[in-house]
């Protein structure tokens, strides 16, 4: 099967939100359960969460220009940072949900109905989180792996709901109910500190993963054969795109031209591995060691 381009994995997202919003919100008018009403918020943020994800991932995609010269690729993190803060303003909402509904205890009712429209709408999330996770996989989408780590912790999320509501009916302790929400308030609130670090490392240029890095190394390793040597390593990410940046250090007595030649061969190597590598050429030997007359 061909896989989806990133847009079209979060249009997916968007409509999965819209239709699992509709069928939590049954779920908590059947019921009267805070802990569905948490469920319910979640989805909202899923839903704000995965439109600007699309808008940001259209962004990021776009070509260079003069004023972004090494592309939009970090608009990716914003995506991330916003549906972080997203999530905790949701956390808090559920907590002073399920505050108010521990002073003010209330009978559940028709949880048949209502608990089978929350399962049908985790089923939903399960498969659209399993899309995102191999599309984002595919095109290195930090924004696409944001959107499908939230899917999947929403599917935990609705199995406790669903533990805590029956237990509360089953067992007649009403204060099952809410104490499930605030539990799910922390489970909301760890992801999204997940994602806050995830959007930050990226803004602050962190490292590649080591798997890259060594990638690019091996990459890098048969040109030692032409008698150069690599110094400097450094990686950085933005978004799907990934840069690089080494010294190479060549003979003193090679020509400019011998010298540009490899540079530009071992920028290409690395440009198969998916990372954009810039060199700079320098001479293995200080300049006073380069024999006369040769450059």
């Amino acid at each position: 099967m061909k896989t989806l381009t990133p847009r079209h994995a979060l249009w997916l997202s968007v409509s999965a939100a819209l239709a699992t919003i509709a069928m939590k919100a049954g779920a908590w008018k059947l019921t009267g359960s805070v802990g569905y009403l948490s469920d319910a918020l979640e989805s909202l943020v899923n839903l704000v969460g995965a439109t600007f994800a699309l808008w940001m991932v259209s962004l990021a995609r776009a070509p260079a220009d003069d004023s972004h010269p090494y592309g939009h690729g970090k608009a990716e993190y914003f995506s991330a940072a916003l549906e972080g803060t997203l999530i905790f303003l949701a956390a808090l909402a559920i907590i002073v949900a399920a505050a108010e509904r521990l002073l003010h205890p209330r009978e559940l009712g028709h949880l048949g109905p209502g608990t089978a429209l929350s399962v049908m709408a985790s089923l939903v999330n399960y498969g659209v989180a399993r899309v995102l996770f191999r599309v984002g996989r595919v095109h290195r989408s930090l924004a696409l792996e944001a959107d499908a780590r939230h899917l999947m912790t929403d599917v935990w999320t609705t199995a406790g709901v669903v533990i805590g509501v029956g237990l509360a009916n089953a067992s007649g302790w009403g204060w099952l109910d809410p104490l499930v929400a605030a539990a799910v308030a922390l489970n909301i609130l760890r992801e999204g500190w997940h994602l806050m670090r995830r959007s930050v490392d990226g803004l602050m240029d962190r490292a590649l993963e080591p798997q890259r890095i060594a990638e690019i190394e091996a990459a890098l390793r048969p040109f030692a054969q032409e008698g150069c040597t690599f110094a400097n390593l450094r990686t950085r990410a933005a978004g799907a795109m990934q840069f690089a940046h080494v010294d190479l250090r060549v003979p003193g007595h090679w020509s400019v031209a011998h010298a540009h030649d490899l540079a530009d061969a071992v920028e290409a190597a690395v440009a198969r591995t998916g990372t954009t590598l810039s060199t700079h050429v320098e001479p293995m030997e200080a300049p006073s060691d380069v024999p006369p007359g040769e450059t």
